[in-house]
């Protein structure tokens, strides 16, 4: 059996400022961006560079319960856990590019980490797993 997740949902107040940070900012790849008129939205999908099944879907808030999560699905924990096989690379490349870190970079038994706050507040840990 094989199994993966292939798509988590983000919540994002605007499809086009979300599209800057992730793909300007990040480096993220655009996967997709299709109009789903019938329900006025898109379908906009952005993936990690070099992933091959991890992927984001940017998901407008279409309801104001929706609306009050953006920016705080996990109740202010870290929510998503981006790897990377160079951490100073991403790091600074992220830094210059104007990404707020709100945990200094550190070493741990698992590897090197620091966190940093997407456009909406959502906290990300950038790790470079040890071995990698």
């Amino acid at each position: 059996m094989k199994q993966s997740l292939g798509l988590v949902s983000l919540l994002v107040d605007d499809y086009d400022e979300a599209l800057h940070f992730f793909v300007e900012k990040l480096g993220f790849l655009l996967v997709e961006d299709t109009p789903v008129p019938e329900q006025g939205k898109r379908w906009v999908v952005v993936s990690p560079p070099g992933a091959c099944e991890s992927r984001l879907l940017l998901a407008r808030a279409s309801s104001k319960p929706q609306a009050a999560r953006v920016g705080d699905q996990t109740g202010g924990r870290v929510f998503l856990f981006l790897q990377t096989d160079d951490f100073w690379r991403d790091y600074e490349r992220y830094r210059s590019a104007g990404v707020e870190f709100v945990r200094d970079p550190r070493e741990e038994p698992y590897g090197t980490v620091a966190v940093f706050r997407d456009l909406y507040g959502n906290l990300w840990d950038l790790l470079q797993p040890k071995g990698h």
